[in-house]
């Protein structure tokens, strides 16, 4: 059985005991969440409708915090010594997928 999430602005195939790094979800470790929406489910029958997916829903267990790959950048505007460089670090929270419901 398998569901497909919404969660941090993107869409995850998700299966029972899969770990993923998702958008960071702001609560401490060892937390069960709930994750809404369930855009389908997939297991005997497939669920895809609204009505059908309203009782769906899908359990993670936060098991640690993740950081992406450093990003650097670089703008100037020529003939106006104008420079800056600046980076980035996405923060992501590991989940993993503990129970998966079709309600």
């Amino acid at each position: 059985m398998y569901a497909v999430i919404h969660t941090g602005g993107k869409q995850y195939r998700v299966e029972p005991g899969q770990r993923l790094e998702v958008e960071r979800l702001g609560v401490d470790l060892e937390t069960e969440v709930a994750l809404r929406p369930v855009l389908l489910v997939d297991g005997d029958t497939v669920l895809a409708g609204p009505s059908q997916l309203s009782k769906a829903s899908v359990k993670a267990k936060v098991v640690g915090d993740a950081k992406g790959e450093k990003i650097r950048g670089f703008t100037y505007k020529s003939k106006a010594n104008q420079r800056r460089r600046w980076g980035h670090r996405q923060h992501y929270s590991v989940i993993e997928i503990t129970a998966i419901s079709a309600g």
